[in-house]
């Protein structure tokens, strides 16, 4: 029902969806189970939709709705909602215990001065308001209502991730949870703390998930959180379903459910069984790991890039000099100059010419020439002696070095991250990873590498290991790129064999943009001709890779 004091707009900006009656119903039905005198709770009420699924629950067991009010609690921070709650619980015949005011400011049953009960069942669907809306005060206030419930989060959470933890705090032990949650639970990185406190809170855990959107003019898909008791598990069930529509066939616990044991990240629960079992066997038995060939490391942190990296004009503007040690080649900070197989002497040259920042200020400490002294102070009457990197090593001016790796790694990426050879011998800054080889790797592993990684299943890894930030951004720390299944060393030999003469129109096609002709082609030569995986499979290890990358950057399943 869409109010006319209601718009979409208005709807959006605080983060509110209207759940589906399908949905409503079945939580409710879950979290009430068969207990007629449960205490039920839903934190962001709204229109009441959750209330009236417990209450008609209720009503099924033959308890009489009209006196709910010590049975059914409702908060919402609009009145407004609350108004409309009352009139359609009203219309229902039943009655609840609504409240106006922050969720994050009502105390939980175990504070002094609580006057709130403790709940048999938490239902509902919070509100999803996104980092950049969710601030200020009320973003303290619910990070320190997650925080007394042993959940730290980050700056960057979303609103419906410290509502889920502080609702829990308002259940007793043995409860039931049952809520409705965007589906970046299973992914982001600033979920983590929530993933690992869902496995230690509860007893059991059942997650349901669903192909198509479930809600009108969102853009999210979503996951059913339902959860019960307490002291932890090593376990839960995955559910796979069409839609809403399609609960009404499974009964949570039953054996339409995968029971999936985690190890942590649960990204790969976005995928069917076949093509996560796929992906994991695939891996196993003819994959190794990046890390195999060599540590990711990070690039030299400057503590302000803008000042210690430098164009041509400026270097030439101040007399500063690579042959006098006072500045040295650097890959340009960020990525998108990075379009190719490799960063060669001519590409740097050609961004020295374009005005990019291809030089790095870092002369030795007990330079005292004019041109160096000129420079930091410029560095000085702009503050950057007082940016923390700075501040916190003697000289401020001069940064840390990292020697040239062999390739570089973008690790924050939208479509997918990638190897670049670094054939220029150049450093670089914490824009990008570095790659340095180790002594067994083999000699060809620079140019190979960069072009072989182009195969669906280091892509499907990076997607599964990788972390979803927002924007569809995909970022790696050098832990997880070391994971990166990458092809061992004999597929590696075996399909270069295959591929190398034919390295330039691969390269010539990446930097038209024309990616996924690369990838076909190195699926064909590494999965099918060298590894003898089946189309079939390589099929499924494409789509799989290409729904998670479509899902992560807001598109939905191709």
């Amino acid at each position: 029902m869409i109010r006319a004091d209601d718009s979409e707009a208005l709807r959006k900006q605080r983060g509110a969806f209207f759940t589906p009656p399908a949905i409503a119903d079945f939580l409710a039905e879950w979290a009430v189970l068969d207990q007629p005198d449960a205490k039920v709770m839903d934190p962001t009420c709204g229109e009441a939709v959750f209330l009236i699924s417990a209450g008609q629950r209720f009503k099924d067991l033959g308890r009489d709705i009209g006196d709910l009010d010590e049975q059914l609690y409702g908060f919402d921070l609009h009145q407004t909602s609350l108004e409309w709650a009352y009139n359609l619980l009203t219309e229902a015949g039943m009655d609840a215990h609504l409240q106006q005011g922050d969720f994050f400011s009502i105390a939980t049953p175990d504070q002094l001065g609580a006057t709130v009960p403790e709940m048999d069942a938490i239902i509902g669907n919070p509100p999803f308001v996104r980092y950049q809306q969710h601030i200020g005060e009320t973003r303290d206030r619910s990070k320190q209502a997650a925080l007394r419930q042993g959940v730290r989060l980050s700056n960057l959470a979303s609103s419906w991730a410290a509502l889920l933890v502080h609702s829990v705090g308002f259940l007793k032990p043995e409860g039931r949870l049952a809520m409705v949650l965007p589906a970046e639970l299973l992914t982001v990185g600033y979920a983590e703390p929530v993933r690992a406190w869902l496995k230690q809170r509860f007893e059991q855990v059942h997650l349901v998930m669903f192909d198509r959107l479930q809600f009108q003019d969102a853009t999210e898909k979503v996951v059913l959180v339902l959860a019960a008791g307490s002291g932890g598990c090593d376990a839960f069930s995955l559910y796979y379903l069409d839609d809403g529509d399609d609960l009404k066939k499974i009964r949570v616990m039953s054996n339409h459910a995968a029971t999936v044991l985690d190890s942590g990240k649960w990204t790969d629960l976005l995928l069917p069984n076949r093509q996560r079992h796929l992906f994991r066997t695939t891996s196993a038995e003819h994959f190794t790991s990046l890390g195999t060939y060599g540590s990711p490391e990070l690039g030299i942190v400057t503590g302000a890039n803008k000042f210690f990296t430098l164009t041509e004009t400026t270097r030439e503007e101040f007399g500063l000099s690579e042959k006098a040690g006072q500045v040295v080649k650097v890959c340009p900070p960020g990525t998108k100059h990075l379009k190719g197989l490799s960063f060669s002497t001519v590409s740097w040259r050609e961004l020295r010419d374009a005005g990019e920042r291809v030089w790095l200020f870092r002369p030795d400490p007990f330079d005292e020439s004019e041109a160096v002294r000129k420079y930091i102070a410029v560095g000085k009457a702009h503050g950057v002696n007082e940016a923390y990197k700075c501040k916190i090593r003697t000289p401020w001016w001069r940064p840390p070095t990292v020697t040239a790796p062999d390739l570089f790694f973008t690790y924050m990426s939208h479509r997918y991250p990638r190897l670049i050879a670094n054939t220029a011998k150049t450093t670089f800054v914490n824009s990008m990873h570095g790659l340095r080889l180790r002594d067994e790797a083999p000699h060809f592993a620079r140019e190979a590498l960069p072009v072989l990684m182009f195969n669906s299943v280091t892509m499907l890894g990076a997607e599964i290991f990788g972390r979803s930030y927002g924007g569809g951004i995909l970022k790696m720390e050098p832990s997880e790129a070391a994971s990166l299944p990458m092809p061992t060393f004999e597929g590696l030999a075996n399909a270069w064999d295959l591929l190398k003469s034919d390295a330039r129109r691969l390269d010539i096609s990446l930097r038209k943009g024309q990616w996924t002709n690369v990838v076909k082609t190195i699926d064909e030569a590494l999965l099918v001709s060298t590894l003898g995986i089946s189309r079939s499979d390589v099929i499924e290890l494409h789509d799989a890779a290409r729904t998670l990358r479509s899902r992560r950057m807001g598109k939905g399943s191709l």
